[in-house]
């Protein structure tokens, strides 16, 4: 009796993980595939290498020193923090430097979202986020937390103390990502509806012990006239 049980048991429980390994497998396999939005086709500099024209955030971690956007904390940051652009974008191309300076913390470039004030800090953003360069991958902020995307290829080709070319293809419901000019995410959100037009947002991550995080040569094409990584070599 206590044999069959178990056989009988052990058959449902690995029924189950198979049928849930499925149903996950489908639903990234089975992502619509959202075209690209229309709209005017510009190229924005995202910042001008001497003030913070243009983004809100916290003055106490965000400054700008020798042409560069710097994120610092020396206290304790209890909730991720973000410098966001006062304008709102959805379809866009992003090139970027960036560089982690000082912790292990990862960074990262936030959009398709908002600002997230009812989790205790006005600056803090619920939405996409490319991260760099300790947590090579993609993230849904105050969403579904880690997304499928495989951060080994970019670790393989990203600095982790040294200044990164970071390019970001946002359009429909596709994300493409480059460092230093090799090809490292192309990915479709399995779930457009979370997509929203929304500021572009740069991570000083939660943390205990200092950070910094450096930022700069960032430019934004909206509407990209192609829908493909400009950078890759």
């Amino acid at each position: 009796m206590r044999r069959s049980f178990g056989h009988t048991h052990l058959y449902f429980l690995v029924l189950v993980i198979l049928l849930g390994l499925g149903t996950s497998s489908a639903t990234a396999a089975d992502a619509p595939v959202v075209p690209p939005r229309e709209g005017k086709s510009e190229t924005v500099n995202l910042f001008d290498g001497k003030t913070l024209n243009g983004w809100d955030g916290h003055v106490k971690h965000w400054s700008v020193v020798d042409g560069v956007i710097v994120g610092k904390n020396t206290e304790k940051v209890p909730v991720s923090t973000y410098l966001v652009t006062n304008k709102n974008y959805s379809d866009f191309r992003l090139t970027s430097k960036v560089k982690l300076v000082e912790s292990e913390m990862h960074s990262g470039i936030g959009f398709w979202g908002r600002l997230a004030p009812e989790q205790h800090d006005p600056f803090t953003y619920a939405g996409h986020l490319v991260m760099f360069p300790s947590s090579w991958g993609m993230y849904d902020l105050y969403g579904r937390a880690g997304l499928p995307v495989d951060g080994k290829p970019a670790m393989k080709v990203g600095k982790q103390h040294d200044w990164n070319d970071l390019e970001i293809v946002a359009t429909g419901n596709r994300v493409q990502v480059a460092v230093n000019g090799v090809q490292v995410i192309d990915w479709r959100d399995p779930e457009p509806k979370r997509i929203k037009e929304g500021p572009i947002a740069l991570q000083l991550h939660s943390n205990g012990v200092p950070q910094e995080v450096h930022f700069k040569d960032l430019k934004l094409e909206t509407f990209p006239k192609e829908d493909k990584l400009a950078t890759v070599k």
